[in-house]
């Protein structure tokens, strides 16, 4: 089942990269997180501008530029990146991909999925990226393939 694009996928996979990589104050190469993570260079520079346009990120050009939070990990839930990376409209589409779906037009899964979606954007509002990276630096879950 696919619930969230590619590009949300990579964002919070490279954003998880960072936060498990702490750095003291100074910005990650997308570079080197491309290349441990093993995506494209050219794609997540695009989704790491969608992200600093947003407010998530800084970025900063030139031989040590790079990006980093621009707010606490604790402070940057999973539903801002899927909401910015997505749209602000995400959690309104419907599954089968009607337009007009709704409580008046209803399509055959539209109550089905809509306690889905409901569930899914609660789990999304509470969990940070601080919640996260620390089961990745405590090694209970895995970032890489």
């Amino acid at each position: 089942m696919k619930v969230l694009s590619q590009t949300s996928k990579y964002g919070i996979r490279a954003l998880l990269y960072v936060v498990s990589n702490p750095s003291t104050g100074e910005y990650l190469s997308i570079g080197e997180i491309a290349k441990e993570l093993n995506l494209s260079f050219h794609f997540l520079t695009k989704i790491f501008r969608e992200l600093t346009n947003k407010g998530i990120l800084y970025s900063y050009r030139g031989p040590s530029g790079g990006i980093a939070l621009a707010k606490p990990s604790d402070q940057i839930m999973l539903i801002d990146i899927v909401l910015a990376l997505e749209g602000e409209e995400y959690f309104d589409n419907c599954l089968l991909g009607f337009p007009g779906c709704g409580v008046e037009k209803p399509c055959p899964v539209h109550n089905f999925w809509k306690g889905i979606k409901e569930d899914i954007k609660s789990h999304l509002c509470n969990t940070s990226l601080a919640q996260l990276g620390e089961k990745i630096l405590a090694e209970e879950v895995r970032l890489f393939d």
